[in-house]
């Protein structure tokens, strides 16, 4: 039997559990937003949605969202 340690981070202010090692891209698709429909901040620093697979988040690590606001 494998253990598989969690870590703890906070994705738009509300705490999730997640496997350790686990991507940005991950917790993106769990929440069932479309990528390419939101932006995203680690700890205050954008990522970019090239760089989203490639970023494993950390205990502690703050997750933001953001959409589009378009207008005129």
């Amino acid at each position: 039997m494998s253990l598989i340690e969690h870590i703890l981070i906070t994705v738009n202010g509300e705490s999730q559990s997640i496997p350790l090692g686990t991507s940005l891209a991950a917790v993106i698709a769990n929440a069932q937003l479309a990528a390419e429909a939101v932006a995203t901040a680690v700890n205050g620093e954008f990522v970019a949605r090239n760089d989203r697979a490639s970023r494993e988040l950390l205990a502690g690590d703050a997750v933001f969202t953001f959409q589009a606001i378009t207008g005129g």
